[in-house]
């Protein structure tokens, strides 16, 4: 993935996505360019990661 890649799609995407996950794959084809991010295990700020309880993931999207 080049530079200008990541420029554009980090301008397309709010700044919490940068937070929270990190982009891992970028694919273009003729149905459009398909962006990949996987979610970071961190506890949010004032919560104790013995408390929290992961509920799996939402299915994928198209945009």
């Amino acid at each position: 993935m080049t530079q200008a890649s990541n420029t554009l799609i980090s301008l397309l995407l709010p700044e919490v996505f940068w937070i929270i996950s990190e982009l891992t794959e970028v694919d273009e084809d003729s149905s459009g360019l398909h962006i990949y991010l996987e979610e970071n295990n961190i506890e949010p700020a004032g919560y104790n990661k013995a408390d929290l309880e992961s509920k799996g993931f939402f299915p994928e999207i198209s945009i």
